[in-house]
C-alpha cells in the first residue's frame, strides 16, 4: 500500500468513527496479523475497543462476522463485535486484553494457559455445524501444499525442481491430503494457535477466526502443539495430546484411527504450507521477520515425516533441499 492509499484509508477509518461519535485522533497501532488487516486500540467514554480495518480485503469482514457468532453459540470467547460495516471493511470490538497465549507460555503459567486452550478448542469441535462453513477440502488442501514448492523452494531457496522431484512432491502431497479428508470432520479455526489465543477473563479470548472451515479434527491441535512462534519438549507435548484425546472422547468427538500418525501427517501439511505462506510475505509483501522461524518448521517437518515408510521419499526431498540460510 502506498502512502497515499493509506492516509485514504485512514481518512475513511475516521470518517467511520466520527459517524458513531468516536474521534480518530486516539487511534494507537497494535500487532497485526500476516494477512492485510491493520490493527488500533482506541479509548472510549466505554472503554477501550479495538479496531479492525480490513479496507484492503473487505471481503473478510462477513466472513469474521459469520465465524463469530458460530463461535459464540459454541461458547467461546470471542470479542463483542460493537458495529460493524462490510462494505468497507470496518469492525469495533471488544478489547480482549494485550497478552497472548504465546506470551504465556514463554513465562509462568503455560500449563493453566494449555489446559484453557485445549477446553475451548474441545468446545469448538463438539459444536453442531451441519454445513454452517464451507469445507476443507482436497483442492484446497492441494492449493495450500502449492505454496510450498512455488514459494519456498523456487522463489526463497532459488531452487528449480527437476521433473524427478515433482514426481516425488506430488506423491508425497497426494499421500497428505489422502489422509486429512480421511479424518472426522469438525469446525477447523485454521490458525488455532497461541499468538491468537489471548489471556482474558474467561480465557482465553479467540481472534483471527474469519477463515474456519469444516475439515480435518487434528487440525486445530497440529496448530496449538506445533506452533510456528514456540515449541512444546516432547514429553509435555505428549501429555498434551494424551489430555485432549480424553476430553475430545469424554465430548462424543470422533477421532481417527492411528491417531498418532493422522496428527503427524496433518501437520506436516500445515508446516510446508505455512514455509510457504511465509515465504511469500517475505517476497511478496514485504514482510520478511515471519520466515526467520524456517528452521522450527524443518525441524517440525523432519519429526513428522521420519519413520513412515510412505513419506520416506517425502522426507529425503525435503532433507536435500538448502539450508533456509542460504536462501536469496
Amino acid at each position: 500500500m502506498t502512502a497515499t492509499d493509506n492516509r485514504e484509508c485512514r481518512r475513511a477509518l475516521a470518517t467511520w468513527l466520527q459517524g458513531m461519535g468516536l474521534s480518530a485522533s486516539g487511534l494507537t497501532g497494535i500487532a497485526g496479523d500476516a494477512g492485510g488487516r491493520r490493527y488500533y486500540r482506541l479509548a472510549t467514554a466505554q472503554g477501550t475497543r479495538v479496531v479492525m480495518d480490513a479496507s484492503d480485503d473487505p471481503g473478510s469482514v462477513a466472513p469474521f462476522v459469520r465465524v463469530h457468532a458460530l463461535m459464540d453459540a459454541a461458547g467461546l470467547h470471542v470479542p463483542a463485535i460493537h458495529a460493524a460495516d462490510p462494505e468497507r471493511g470496518f469492525c469495533l470490538l471488544e478489547d480482549l486484553g494485550e497478552e497472548s497465549f504465546l506470551q504465556v507460555f514463554r513465562q509462568k503459567g503455560a500449563d493453566t494457559a494449555m489446559e484453557a486452550a485445549i477446553q475451548a478448542l474441545v468446545r469448538w469441535q463438539s459444536f453442531e455445524l451441519a454445513d454452517a462453513l464451507p469445507p476443507y477440502n482436497g483442492e484446497r488442501l492441494s492449493a495450500e501444499l502449492d505454496l510450498f514448492a512455488v514459494w519456498y523452494v523456487q522463489r526463497h531457496l532459488g531452487v528449480q525442481p527437476t521433473p524427478g522431484w515433482w514426481q516425488c512432491w506430488r506423491e508425497g502431497c497426494e499421500r497428505l491430503v489422502h489422509s486429512a479428508l480421511a479424518q472426522p470432520r469438525v469446525g477447523v479455526h485454521r490458525d488455532f494457535m497461541a499468538r491468537n489465543l489471548i489471556k482474558s477473563q474467561p480465557s482465553p479470548g479467540v481472534i483471527d477466526f474469519q477463515d474456519a472451515l469444516i475439515g480435518p479434527v487434528t487440525y486445530d491441535l497440529a496448530s496449538l502443539l506445533r506452533d510456528a512462534f514456540f515449541s512444546w519438549p516432547e514429553r509435555q507435548e505428549q501429555y498434551w495430546i494424551q489430555r485432549y484425546r480424553a476430553l475430545a472422547a469424554a465430548a462424543g468427538i470422533p477421532l481417527p484411527d492411528g491417531f498418532t500418525q493422522a496428527l503427524d501427517w496433518m501437520a506436516a501439511q500445515r508446516h510446508l504450507k505455512v514455509l510457504g505462506i511465509f515465504a511469500r510475505l517475505a517476497h511478496r509483501d514485504g514482510k520478511p521477520a515471519y520466515i526467520a522461524d524456517a528452521p522450527r518448521f524443518l525441524d517440525y517437518l523432519a519429526t513428522e515425516l521420519a519413520g513412515y515408510d510412505a513419506l520416506k521419499p517425502l522426507a529425503g526431498l525435503i532433507a536435500a533441499l538448502p539450508s533456509p540460510a542460504g536462501a536469496r
